[in-house]
């Protein structure tokens, strides 16, 4: 099994501990950067890009500044692409 899917095994599993109500968020790529566009971060297409926006999250919100997408920094970067999304219906719907 690769890294990225044991990361991705581990953050499924810590997901079902801590109660996601969805389906638990993965690391991969795309579902890191769709995570980032819901708060209107848009990530460029490189692999470093990526990484420096996943460590500048991780800087933000007082993670080990690593560059890579735990299952701790998936589930808060899932979490805050959540309440952007809310924040946005909100808006729409005022």
């Amino acid at each position: 099994m690769t890294a990225r899917g044991v990361l991705t095994m581990v953050g499924t599993a810590v997901g079902g501990l801590i109660g996601w109500s969805e389906t638990a968020p993965t690391a991969d790529p795309a579902s890191l950067r769709e995570l980032f566009a819901d708060f209107g971060v848009e990530v460029g297409p490189a692999a470093a890009d990526l990484t420096e926006a996943v460590r500048a999250f991780q800087i933000r919100v007082g993670l080990a500044a690593d560059g890579e997408a735990g299952p701790a920094t998936v589930h808060l970067l899932a979490r805050y692409a959540a309440e952007a999304r809310e924040l946005t219906e909100f808006r729409h719907a005022a």
